[in-house]
């Protein structure tokens, strides 16, 4: 059975693996039919994610069908189409047993983590593959949504936990730091809470996008020059972000975030930096009483809210997806994906 591997940061490599046995109580056997292409597997490429482990098989946002069931599984049937939820947790530590299965302390994340004691059946090897084996509790099924729709609800569901972790309220103004996917996927859920949403960025490429495709007329362009603080000033009528989410990634724009912040803001970090993160402002989080939020995967009811969203149509993630590839040509492409100029907002990789 074909599959990717990442050997080594930027070192690509098609492989045989087994096919897999057959599924165990409350397991599936899965067809890839889509995968999605993250900054996690951009940074993992990049060598730069510091949860990621060679060699590995990526792939996490997924649209797939399911093949065959295990005894006592019941959530899906054979045929049916699926996201996944990729977040594999032990469902007994401390954060499990309080539902917070996002931040399980054991979690590993499919196509990220090497595998440990806890996830025998499942090595945490991720989807680009042809088929594969998954605990059934991950599956998120609807009958509406496309292979295509249903790789990118993973993404969104980051952005909808960001937000979440917000808490904005009707009213407020929310400030999106970095407009690369993660970031739109915080924008998308910024518009559904009510606030005024307001997007900053370095590329004026992403910008326009923000403004034209996704509708939000407020964005800032970041030029190094220190205009950006009196920006925001004039968007909110002196008062500064109530919310402030930085997707970046970046420790100098993570540290820097506080000062947009109002009083009693919220700052939320859902970056992910290796660098430490130096607040050289510090006595302004005491004087605001600001929060400082962390912000890692999402919930089962984000996977269960968002279907629902693009169903109904309140979620369009046409104008998302910018670049294909079939599973054949994506090693030749994918360095081109990492790459600003290629205006790359989601790609997706077809597997059949």
């Amino acid at each position: 059975m074909k599959a990717l591997q990442l050997e080594k940061p930027q070192a690509w490599r098609r492989i045989d693996i087994a096919e897999p046995a057959a599924p165990a109580a409350g397991e599936v056997l899965l067809r890839v039919h889509r995968i999605g292409i993250c900054g996690t597997d951009i940074s993992g490429y990049l060598g730069k994610m510091p949860f990621f482990s060679y060699p590995r098989i990526p792939g996490h946002e997924l649209g797939v069908e399911v093949l065959a069931v295990g005894p006592g599984v019941t959530n899906v049937a054979p045929g049916d189409r699926c996201s996944v939820e990729p977040y594999i947790n032990c469902g007994h530590c401390y954060s499990c047993r309080r539902g917070h299965t996002n931040c399980c302390e054991t979690n590993k994340t499919l196509g990220v983590m090497p595998p440990s004691h806890m996830t025998p059946r499942v090595l945490c090897d991720g989807g680009m593959t042809e088929r594969i084996i998954l605990p059934a509790r991950k599956m998120h099924p609807s009958k509406k949504l496309s292979f295509d729709q249903l790789a990118l609800v993973e993404t969104l569901a980051i952005g909808c936990h960001a937000v979440n972790r917000g808490e904005p309220k009707p009213g407020e103004a929310v400030l999106v730091i970095g407009a690369g996917p993660i970031g739109l996927s915080v924008v998308e859920f910024a518009k559904l809470s009510g606030a005024k949403t307001i997007v900053m960025d370095m590329n004026e490429q992403r910008l326009a996008f923000v403004r034209d495709t996704m509708g939000v007329p407020d964005t800032i362009l970041t030029k190094g020059d220190g205009e950006e603080l009196k920006r925001l000033a004039e968007l909110t009528n002196g008062q500064l972000a109530d919310v402030v989410v930085d997707a970046t990634g970046s420790n100098k724009s993570m540290a820097h975030a506080l000062n947009y912040c109002a009083f009693k803001g919220r700052l939320v970090y859902v970056g992910i930096t290796q660098s430490e993160i130096s607040f050289l402002q510090a006595p302004a989080l005491h004087r605001r009483e600001l929060d400082i939020r962390a912000s890692r995967n999402a919930l089962p009811p984000d996977f269960t809210r968002i279907i629902k969203l693009i169903e109904d149509g309140q979620l369009d993630t046409r104008p998302w997806i910018t670049h294909h590839a079939s599973f054949e040509d994506m090693i030749g492409v994918f360095a081109s994906w990492t790459k600003p100029e290629t205006g790359v907002i989601k790609a997706v990789v077809a597997v059949d």
